[in-house]
């Protein structure tokens, strides 16, 4: 009975927004859904569809629960290092401009990193940066650009101190920067995707769908990219047959596209 209620909850939210929440794993999705409804005070997913449906605010904590919106500036640095040592200059010596997209770009962490990376190699008019996200609220969060402190722990000194202003515990993302990005809301699972980007970052998302779903996406992102276009992936993400979708390894996390 269960069983059939969540599978209904999922037919129903299919139907109404076009996310497909078949497409994610559903052990770690039915649990963390079934920890919302119950805080929310639901028995069971049925009213809480409706429920989602009439309140703007409920059905914004589902996408939110739903994506894990949890993100730092510079995530991994070491494989920043990799794509400002290594993957950026080659790319600008085979051409002089970058088309990047940050995809399931979260609350702008990704993207705001990526711009002032690429700060230190070219002219601010030339980054050229699309950052998507399904959730609406991550991505209203995102245009803001207001990080605490703790989500730039990572993030070199100097662009810190160049590119935010600080107040208190509290750091704004400078215009200059945040007028580099463009945001907008996109589903991977369901969209279509924009051609010819030579770097696409996709970071710690895919863990959370299902086989044939990265599959799919892993698919799409080689048709997105250039050839020579590159792939960089979370550090749980590792795609073990990379050839299968036209990649062969660059460097750990790193993928381009032959």
């Amino acid at each position: 009975m269960e069983d059939r209620d969540f599978v209904q909850f999922i037919t129903n939210v299919k139907r109404k927004t076009g996310i497909n929440l078949a497409q994610y794993k559903e052990a770690q999705m039915k649990r963390r859904l079934t920890s919302l409804r119950m805080k929310r005070g639901f028995d069971n997913f049925a009213p809480f569809f409706e429920a989602m449906m009439k309140n703007q605010e409920l059905f914004d904590e589902f996408l939110d629960r739903m994506t894990i919106n949890v993100s730092e500036f510079f995530r991994n640095p070491s494989r920043w290092q990799v794509l400002e040592n290594k993957i950026i200059p080659r790319m600008l010596k085979e051409k002089g401009k970058i088309k990047c997209w940050s995809a399931a770009c979260s609350t702008g962490e990704e993207p705001y990193s990526l711009a002032m990376l690429l700060s230190r190699f070219t002219p601010l008019r030339e980054v050229d940066i699309t950052a998507t996200d399904l959730d609406e609220g991550a991505i209203a969060r995102a245009k803001k650009g207001i990080y605490t402190e703790r989500s730039l722990q990572d993030a070199p000194k100097d662009l810190v101190s160049k590119y935010f202003k600080k107040d208190g515990t509290i750091y704004a993302v400078s215009d200059e920067i945040k007028r580099l990005i463009k945001f907008k809301r996109h589903n991977m699972l369901a969209d279509p995707f924009e051609k010819n980007y030579d770097l696409i970052v996709c970071r710690n998302v895919m863990i959370y769908f299902t086989e044939e779903a990265k599959n799919e996406l892993y698919h799409k992102f080689s048709a997105s990219l250039r050839t020579g276009g590159v792939l960089f992936v979370g550090s749980t993400e590792q795609i073990f047959q990379p050839q299968q979708y036209g990649f062969e390894p660059d460097d750990t996390f790193f993928y381009r596209k032959v």
